[in-house]
């Protein structure tokens, strides 16, 4: 087997199928709509320590994982603790290992000790054999400390003038520079045991204003979005790559509605037309740009709805109210259950085959 994946987490490449039903890896037949629900729920959570709520909905199966920020970190023997306890907390039967993740870009990015120092501008000045290099560098370090994802590379297209370009979190300019150097840091991260995500489909290059600050419409045309800005993410999948987060900047030409939370969008472009079959996540849907849509209870249902597998949220009081809307949606049939399913299913493989590592 080739690709991404097969270093690290070949035992997760999704080929479109559900996982087996076992103790190992889950089976969302055995979970009960609220288990459901939080099996598509990432959250983050102040402190050094999990408090009682967080622990609480580990053991009730409430959440999927968890993200960790600046405020949860003291060096890398603080982190190392802080993960075994999350995952050392009770959870329910057939629930596999936390996703732990973290934006461990370089550059602005970064929140954990560690690897990679450089920014992406800088990394891809050095090329992709480099960028493979730093990111198995950056995969084995994370997972020495319990990370089990990386929410990077950025796979945005560099233009000057443009939020990311000048926040140095761009590879290159170019379409196949971009695919290039940023698939052959994912393949790093992968060969060094942890899931790489790339993002911010479908494409945040345009963006004159970063998306947590500001509601951003992104009005490229179509022909051009997936003939250029899409381009990486296409190159990512072909690789075999684990995971992609889907902006929330609105791109009038595919949809009125921020990609995340767009069914044209996370499942017309990044499933249909790029054939992607691993898991999908929001960015943070605490954002301006989200909220501008509604609160967590609203986003998270529109994001399942979209079609995209996870939703993240930095607050656990929001991420308590996404998931109690998206295990209400279950029950009133707002949520089509096998698609749900479905979802669930890819996260769980994803947890499961990560846990091997």
């Amino acid at each position: 087997m080739q690709g991404l994946l097969a270093a690290a987490v070949a035992a997760l490449l999704i080929a479109g199928t559900s996982p087996r039903a076992s103790q190992t890896n889950g089976n969302p037949l055995a979970f009960s709509d609220d288990q459901l629900a939080g099996a598509r729920v990432i959250t983050g959570f102040p402190g050094h320590n999990p408090s009682p709520a967080l622990r609480r909905m580990i053991t009730a199966g409430q959440i999927s994982g968890v993200i960790l920020f600046d405020d949860n970190v003291g060096g890398r023997r603080s982190v190392r603790r802080l993960t075994a306890e999350l995952q050392s907390i009770p959870r329910p039967a057939a629930s596999p290992p936390l996703l732990i993740t973290v934006d461990q870009e370089g550059g602005l990015v970064r929140r954990l000790p560690g690897p990679p120092k450089p920014s992406a501008r800088s990394i891809g000045a050095l090329g992709a054999g480099f960028a493979e290099r730093l990111g198995r560098a950056t995969g084995e370090s994370l997972r020495s400390m319990g990370v089990n994802v990386d929410l990077a590379p950025v796979l945005d297209l560099g233009r000057p003038g443009r939020a990311i370009f000048d926040e140095g979190r761009t590879f290159a300019r170019k379409p196949g520079a971009v695919s290039r150097i940023g698939v052959g840091f994912a393949r790093g991260l992968a060969a060094g045991g942890v899931a790489a995500t790339a993002k911010h489909f479908p494409g945040l290059g345009a963006a004159r204003i970063n998306t947590d600050n500001a509601v951003q419409r992104i009005r490229l045309p179509a022909a051009k979005l997936r003939r250029n800005d899409e381009r990486p993410f296409a190159s990512f999948v072909r690789a075999g790559g684990a995971m992609v987060m889907l902006g929330t900047a609105i791109y009038p030409a595919l949809s009125g509605k921020p990609a995340a939370l767009s069914r044209a969008i996370a499942t017309g472009e990044l499933r249909d037309r790029l054939g992607f079959s691993g898991v999908s996540i929001t960015d943070a849907l605490g954002s301006v740009s989200a909220r501008a849509v509604g609160g967590p209870s609203r986003t998270a249902v529109a994001a399942a709805a979209a079609g995209t597998d996870l939703v993240l949220y930095t607050s656990l009081g929001d991420a308590a109210k996404a998931q109690g809307a998206l295990a209400a949606g279950l029950r009133d049939d707002t949520l089509g259950r096998a698609e749900f399913e479905q979802s669930v299913s890819r996260v769980l493989a994803l947890r499961a085959g990560l846990a091997t590592q």
